[in-house]
């Protein structure tokens, strides 16, 4: 009578164990819930640096360089808009930062905003240097693109990245740094230096997710 009892025990213990992984699995199995969002809405899950931090900290800060008196005091030396380029960004940071994402974003608003030339990088003008290579074999004299007439930048942006970062009691306190400066390629001196700041506090719940 106690093997019975015993035994029924333990049948039910492996139903339930069945049961449960069971369930596990079968939530492991149902695929994860998509909903679209506007490119507009801020996301931000985790505290990182994301597409948002980037977009917004090129449009700010490439507002307040076209803004100061550098650019215009170049037009009324030379009569034209200054021609420009992207140089290195470094990303100094605790986060794994794209920068190649953050420089098209610099690239995108300086080239939109009219008011200066934009040359392509150095890596786009290896490419573009082949392909009229190729057009003075290839193509014919009147459509071939001449060689020895690239348009040389008269400045250069640059910058870096830093960040801080401090954790306390659940709460996670994160600082992001960006700063930039344009220089004169020919002269190497600084005709601006800005900064953007990002703050951002991380409140983990009781359970840690």
């Amino acid at each position: 009578m106690q093997k019975q009892v015993r035994f029924s025990r333990d049948g039910w213990r492996y139903v339930l164990i069945v049961t449960v992984f069971g369930s596990i699995i079968a939530g492991c199995a149902t695929p994860p819930a998509v909903s679209r969002l506007d490119a507009e809405v801020v996301v931000d899950l985790s505290g990182r640096w994301n597409d948002i931090d980037s977009q917004q900290t090129a449009q700010e800060m490439v507002q307040d360089a076209l803004s100061r008196p550098w650019s215009h005091r170049f037009q009324e030396k030379t009569g034209k808009a200054p021609v420009v380029i992207v140089g290195t960004i470094i990303n100094k940071s605790h986060d794994h930062i794209p920068t190649e994402t953050f420089t098209k974003d610099l690239e995108r608003e300086l080239t939109n905003s009219g008011q200066i030339s934009f040359v392509a990088s150095s890596g786009e003008r290896g490419a573009l240097r082949e392909e009229r290579a190729n057009q003075q074999i290839d193509s014919s004299e009147e459509t071939a693109k001449g060689l020895g007439r690239e348009i040389a930048a008269d400045y250069m942006l640059q910058g870096v990245i830093n960040s801080f970062e401090e954790t306390v009691e659940g709460k996670t306190y994160k600082y992001f740094q960006v700063t930039l400066e344009f220089v004169d390629i020919e002269k190497n001196l600084k005709v601006w230096l800005g900064d953007k700041k990002i703050k951002k506090l991380i409140k983990q719940n009781k359970l840690g997710f």
